[in-house]
């Protein structure tokens, strides 16, 4: 599948912005890690990223009160705390399974709508078929729901790349290994809207990896901002494409890497939230 299809699978060059002190020998307990696994792995982030892309958000919440905080000075295109702060209103209270929705039909509701669908395109659940059927018919719009379900499923279960991930033929992690697949969204930025239409980027960072002893693939952070095109259809915001690129990416502290006990334990400990801005 070509890297422009909705799973692409080709590797990405090192971004040599981050450094990562590990435990001595390899931070999972087996033996070194090989560059080519690296590359193995470093794809799948890329393919989880690249899934992530289908989400779709819109410009800053309170937009409209700009213009009470522009100064004389005429430097009204500075950014603003509104930009990041929290937006003052209440979260969707419905759910379609276990994906937000119901989302504002305005900016901000388009923003939350992308953030929470990059969670769940993003999600371990997506290598399971009917999570991944699931998902993907409650994030898109009808028409890019049924385009693009066939070409995911051949590649979720494509059993070389299920290999090269450390993942087993039904796409679960092997016996004592856990599979993490997690996607954290910092900001979104929307880069137009209209009435029924929206263009949203969504920067955030990827947790992607197996924890355990045994792994070959332990789980590393990433970084992507993905372009959702969004569309309100139906009362709610649903994907109709994506772009996505790497970075931006902070340089990283000089920390110790976790043992593979304790990066489980927090996987299995720590839930991941279910609803952004």
């Amino acid at each position: 599948m070509s890297p422009g299809d909705e799973q692409g699978y080709t590797d990405y060059g090192d971004t040599g912005h981050t450094r990562t002190r590990l435990p001595e020998g390899d931070p999972y307990g087996g033996a070194p890690r090989r560059g080519a696994r690296r590359s193995s792995s470093r794809s799948l982030v890329t393919v989880v990223g690249v899934v992530v892309l289908l989400i779709a958000a819109i410009a800053f919440a309170n937009r409209g009160d700009d213009s009470s905080a522009n100064d004389s000075t005429g430097k009204d295109n500075q950014p603003r705390a509104a930009s990041t702060a929290a937006s003052g209103t209440k979260p969707v209270d419905t759910k379609t399974g276990t994906i937000p929705s119901g989302f504002a039909h305005t900016e901000q509701g388009a923003q939350s709508a992308a953030a929470n669908y990059a969670v769940a395109l993003g999600s371990a659940e997506m290598f399971n078929t009917a999570w991944r059927h699931q998902i993907v018919s409650t994030v898109y719009t009808p028409d890019a729901a049924a385009s693009k379900q066939s070409a995911m499923d051949s590649a979720y279960s494509n059993e070389k790349f299920l290999a090269n991930i450390g993942l087993v033929k039904d796409g679960t992690a092997p016996k004592g290994q856990t599979f993490v697949s997690r996607v954290i969204p910092v900001g979104t930025k929307v880069t137009s809207s209209g009435t029924d239409g929206a263009t949203v980027e969504v920067w955030y960072t990827s947790l992607f990896g197996l924890s355990g002893e045994a792994s070959k693939n332990p789980v590393t952070e990433s970084w992507y901002t993905t372009t959702y095109k969004l569309k309100w259809v139906g009362g709610d915001w649903k994907i109709t494409d994506f772009q996505q690129k790497d970075g931006p990416v902070p340089v990283g502290r000089d920390q110790t890497a976790s043992t593979a006990d304790d990066m489980t334990k927090a996987v299995e400990e720590y839930g991941g939230f279910t609803y952004a801005r």
